[in-house]
């Protein structure tokens, strides 16, 4: 068996023709700047490969559902295992995905609740037990001896009504006695019932004396009693209690009766288990009077209410507005006064109408005027209704910007019947299990106390639900809940649950690919992870990972570094060996840094804040209602481990606040009292990772701003002037200049059936986008095409002398990425690339030093030189006096922070406060802070 991978020509992207050789079953890390083709030999080569190889080997009639994979540019790959890959971008974003949905451990747990879990009555929480009539003759046996019994059957339970048939058809069966409401009567005389009197009416069938030798009469009687009342049996005990016996789940009280208990009833995305008000999602979207009317110190008359189709209301020719007109003369109070003055009574027939009360509306419109008798539904009402009857889909989502998100009033948000709710294990329901952290219910299951019986079934599930449970502790994420949405996790949490459930899986043989997998974990959880990583090795899998961590390069068995540079400088193998080789290797970049001979420097000095930011009373998560003071002017790290809530307070609250008062956006933050300081900024600005267009058609001049300019300057030269074109001449989005028969894509999309889209060229231009009478024009001889295929270095050099351009264009290379094409679509870019686009567009906009940039875990994708550059650039935009706030794991830019704000101590429920702040010296001093204790190596 060959023990390596061997990989010849791969051309794919910006790879160089790559000859390598990859050790199997062993753990290697790939490595190298950001865009030097890490991710195109891992993923796009060998991934693709090893998937490939796998489908071909199904039917023709299998693959037609399995979509067609394209061949990678590769000349050959020997030794290839099937592959899995393990990535940030194909997590789950449903709704109804949960942490417990992904892993299959809620799977499991709704075996195990159907098949040892207790029911309990939902309405009066009493145990509900179903027996066969044999278990009901042994339970009646075991009493004492003459204990004097009658059996009933009870036919009406608390209805009213005479009941004259049902008494009718007992004397007609040949029953003798009954009891009603507790009183005997005899049959043969006349009962007279109340009508409008709840009456329980019970029959009796059989009257014993417990003794040896009366079991067959019992179970005969028993019988015909199951038969009368559906299933249930009231022994009435003279001078004992009264004992009551069902045959199905019903309870014996209420007469709620439950279905047969399956796995099937637990799960919320089915309707035999979900809650039948909101489907199983736990939360409903509702309209929200924080959202429709969001400053409640303006008046009706100044526009208070924001909500679509009532903004008009401040206009007196709109019915709206007579409509309120109508309502302020009846209910007597002023639209004048702010809305906040108003009092609850008229706020309440306000938002939620008159109650059906009618108002005479005045209204003059187009077609004459008139009186209507109008009842007001309430603003939340009609705009429903809107909501309901509106087509259009933009118009949908403008009004699902005024709603709010709220747990669904039936199940509180757990997402199940309440008979599902009723069923217990350990006394505890299945939702309430789901919502305990990972290491609560890892204890849980520990001390679970079960019968016997339990045991036997139980046993088998409980070992599962254990070993997948401790995966999720290996790989750090013992703070989060199995109820958890997968939605609301960070791409390195994501990935580390695929870890876990791959690990559950136990195969071997297999390649796993890794696209940097200790994104979003704290240095202190990095050493799970990489023993995680281990043990899948030691089972006999081949690891390859796209790592640029130190610590994981250090434990890998084999590195490759590839490059020497980004995009087309790079796509080579610089250096292939263990850690001490490529550090022995001179001209590669990695080894430079992991041997430590270049450093990113640490700061002399730090920056003093110019003023300071305070939330107050943040509780969103698992904030514990905490005051944190953000300084301004300067550049400050908020760091933690995982689930600390570091996300919580930047993002949820900090972020979504400042977005909603600077920038006017809809956002609803998280719970918190008030925030002060706010009248020191005047925006805030979010850099994440996200892709900076979903088309081709988006590219790095577009979105920096500099093709408008670009275009500009054609328009300007002597060519375009002779034939009379304006810059919307040079667009290739817009009817005229591009090219129509591929509509400016350049690339033609041919479907094909069985076999992947295949995307030629467009045949008329060539792939130039433009038509040739556009192309005709040039400036210094090349054309608007040529200069969109101009890379960042070459363009710099080409528009020396127009200064706004070059400006712009400058920042594109000071943030490292002068490899890049001025046209590359946006499809095609890393999410490091992305980030940095956005960066260098924010570095080139006159700064007025009031902007607070808030960027989550920047250093995701990027290798020690480009943090390297990346710290220079906060750098540069905190000197403005610009203020920067960075959540970060990276200990490089964590030293060179300004300040620092550190959550903890741990993750989930026992994180949410702040247990260090201040200067990167300062906190390094803390000994209760884990980030300080890794930090001081650095400073």
């Amino acid at each position: 068996m060959d023990k390596f991978i061997r990989i010849r020509g791969a051309n794919e992207h910006n790879l160089k023709n790559l000859d390598i050789d990859i050790p199997r079953d062993k753990f290697v890390v790939l490595t190298g700047l950001s865009g030097s083709g890490k991710s195109s030999l891992a993923f796009d080569t060998i991934y693709a490969e090893g998937q490939r190889r796998y489908m071909e080997s199904l039917s023709s009639y299998a693959r037609q559902f399995l979509g067609q994979m394209e061949k990678p540019n590769v000349e050959s790959i020997d030794g290839l295992s099937p592959a899995i890959s393990i990535d940030q971008k194909s997590t789950n974003r449903n709704p109804r995905s949960t942490v417990g949905t992904v892993t299959e451990i809620y799977d499991y747990f709704r075996l195990l609740y159907a098949r040892i879990g207790i029911p309990h009555c939902p309405k009066c929480g009493k145990e509900i037990k179903k027996q066969s009539v044999d278990q009901m003759v042994d339970q009646i046996m075991a009493m004492p001896e003459r204990t004097k019994i009658q059996l009933l059957a009870p036919v009406v339970k608390g209805r009213k009504g005479e009941h004259v048939k049902v008494l009718e058809q007992a004397k007609k069966s040949g029953f003798v006695r009954v009891r009603i409401d507790g009183n005997l009567y005899e049959l043969s005389e006349e009962i007279k019932l109340e009508k409008n009197i709840k009456h329980t009416i019970e029959i009796v069938v059989d009257r014993l004396v417990v003794k040896e030798g009366i079991e067959r009469r019992l179970a005969d009687s028993i019988e015909t009693v199951l038969n009368l009342s559906d299933g249930l049996l009231v022994v009435d005990v003279i001078g004992g209690e009264t004992l009551t016996l069902s045959s199905s789940y019903a309870c014996p009280d209420c007469g709620i009766s439950m279905e047969e208990i399956e796995p099937r009833s637990f799960s919320f995305n089915n309707p035999f288990g979900a809650c039948p008000e909101c489907f199983g999602l736990g939360y409903k979207m509702e309209f929200d009077e924080d959202l429709m009317i969001p400053d409640k110190s303006l008046s009706i008359a100044e526009g208070a209410i924001t909500v679509m189709g009532w903004q008009s209301c401040t206009d007196p020719s709109s019915f709206t507005y007579a409509l309120l007109k109508a309502l302020s003369k009846e209910y007597g109070f002023d639209l004048t006064i702010p809305y906040e003055q108003l009092s609850p009574e008229i706020r309440d027939i306000l938002i939620h109408g008159t109650n059906g009360r009618e108002v005479k509306v005045y209204y003059k419109g187009q077609r004459g005027e008139g009186v209507y008798d109008v009842a007001f539904e309430g603003l939340i009402k009609n705009v429903e209704r809107r909501y309901r009857e509106t087509g259009s889909e933009i118009m949908r989502q403008e009004y699902e910007t005024f709603m709010r998100i709220t747990p669904c009033k039936a199940c509180g948000g757990q997402r199940l019947k309440k008979t599902s709710l009723a069923v217990t294990v350990g006394e505890k329901n299945i939702a309430e299990v789901t919502s305990m952290s990972v290491l609560k219910l890892y204890d849980f299951l520990k001390e679970l106390q079960l019968t016997e019986q339990q045991k036997l079934i139980g046993e088998q599930i409980l070992k599962e639900i254990k070993a997948r449970i401790g995966f999720l502790i290996d790989v750090g994420l013992d703070y989060l809940t199995l109820a958890r949405a997968t939605g609301s996790l960070s791409g390195g949490e994501a990935q580390r649950i695929r870890l876990a459930t791959q690990i559950g899986s136990g195969l071997v043989g297999v390649a796993y690919i890794l696209d940097e997998p200790s994104i979003g974990l704290h240095q202190r959880d990095n050493d799970k992870l990489l023993a995680t990583l281990k043990r899948l090795r030691d089972l006999g899998n081949t690891l390859i990972v796209v790592e640029h961590d130190e610590d994981t390069m250090f434990a890998a068995d084999y590195i490759v570094d590839i490059g020497p540079g980004a995009g087309e400088h790079g796509g080579k193998v610089v250096a292939a060996g263990t850690a001490q080789e490529i550090m022995a290797c001179p001209d590669s970049i990695t080894g430079a840094y992991l041997s430590g001979k270049l450093k990113i420097p640490v700061p002399e000095t730090r920056r003093t804040p110019t003023g300071w930011l305070t939330v107050r009373g943040a509780a969103e998560n698992n904030l514990k209602n905490i005051q944190v003071d953000f300084p301004l002017g300067v550049m400050t790290c908020v760091t933690g481990v995982s689930g600390s809530g570091k996300s919580s307070l930047v993002n949820e609250i900090l972020y979504k606040t400042l977005a909603r008062k600077l920038n006017r956006a809809r956002t609803i933050p998280g719970k918190y009292k008030e925030i002060t300081g706010l009248e020191q900024l005047d925006k805030v600005i979010a850099i994440d990772q996200s892709p900076i267009g979903r088309t081709p058609r988006s590219n790095p001049a577009t979105y920096t701003g500099v093709f408008d300019q670009i275009r500009d300057l054609f328009a300007s030269t002597a060519d375009a002037k002779s034939k009379g074109y304006k810059k919307g001449r040079f667009s290739f989005n817009v009817k005229g200049g591009r090219c129509e028969a591929c509509s400016g894509d350049g690339i033609i999309k041919i479907e094909m059936h069985f076999l992947p889209d295949v995307y030629v060229p467009c045949e008329v231009c060539q792939g130039k986008r433009y038509n040739r009478e556009t192309l005709d024009v040039k400036y210094k001889g090349k054309s608007i095409f040529d200069v969109l295929d101009m890379t960042v270095e070459e363009a710099m050099t080409f528009f020396e002398n127009v200064p706004s351009i070059r400006r712009k264009i400058e920042t594109l290379n000071d943030v490292g990425l002068s490899y890049i094409k001025l046209g590359q679509p946006s499809t095609t870019l890393s999410g490091g690339e992305a980030q940095r686009i956005k960066l260098a567009t924010e570095l080139s906009r006159r700064s007025t030093g009031k902007t607070i940039y808030i960027l989550d875990e920047p250093t995701t994708g990027l290798h020690f030189a480009d943090v390297h550059k990346l710290t220079e650039i906060l750098k540069r935009l905190a000197e403005g006096g610009n203020t920067v706030v960075v959540i970060e794991h990276n200990l490089d830019v964590i030293k060179t922070a300004d300040y620092i704000i550190d959550m903890g101590p741990e993750g989930g429920d026992r994180g949410g406060t702040v247990i260090a702040k201040g200067t990167p010296e300062k906190v390094a001093g803390q000994e209760l802070s884990y980030t300080g204790q890794y930090l001081r190596k650095y400073l």
